[in-house]
């Protein structure tokens, strides 16, 4: 059985695209979700993959609709490969039941573990220069782990120069207070705050 997954980001956004799409593939069943890629509790993909059986097919509109990330994604379709099924993108034109295909997602998760061994070293560099620098690594007290990742890569970040507290800040999809706190930093003042402290 063909079994389509259409996601849109927000509630004011139309499932209908993906939806007519997946339906023009001949997909029977079309689960749909209205949750941002970040959030990670996405009920309608979790029940969808509870159904999956040997045999199936599961087909979306675009990779980005289905992985947060190209670690989840690689993550999930092993898993989809692990239960007999196979994985259609439509507009990647991506198709793991044919040679081509299963290649392509060899060299996709390829590039995930190359891009975790490359934060694993920039994190290890970042430490040893804190460290020599008299600054300790380690997790910052009450950062959950995704968070301490989060700040390490901030330092990193921050350390190798080039980029603003803005640009780190979005590249890690925090918000900007957040990141100066993750480089212990205060937050610059505003112009407005830096005027009312001039005149007094």
């Amino acid at each position: 059985m063909k079994i389509g997954y259409a996601r849109v980001s927000t509630q004011d956004q139309k499932l209908e695209a993906q939806t007519d799409a997946l339906t023009l593939h001949g997909c029977e069943r079309i689960f749909k979700e209205k949750k941002s890629g970040k959030n990670k509790e996405r009920p309608e993909l979790e029940k969808m993959v509870s159904q999956l059986r040997s045999g199936d097919t599961v087909v979306v509109w675009k990779l980005d609709r289905l992985g947060r990330s190209l670690r989840d994604l690689i993550d999930l379709v092993e898993g989809f490969k692990a239960k007999g099924v196979d994985f259609v993108s439509l507009q990647d034109g991506i198709n793991t039941a044919t040679p081509t295909g299963r290649f392509t997602f060899n060299v996709f998760a390829s590039l995930a573990e190359f891009e975790r061994e490359i934060i694993r070293e920039r994190t290890k560099a970042g430490l040893a220069a804190a460290k020599a620098r008299g600054r300790n690594g380690g997790r910052p007290a009450g950062l959950s782990p995704e968070a301490t990742e989060k700040a390490k890569s901030a330092r990193i970040l921050f350390d190798a120069g080039g980029k603003s507290v803005g640009e780190i800040a979005k590249i890690l999809g925090i918000g900007r207070a957040t990141c100066y706190r993750y480089l212990g930093q205060g937050e610059p003042l505003k112009s407005t705050d830096w005027s009312t402290q001039k005149s007094t």
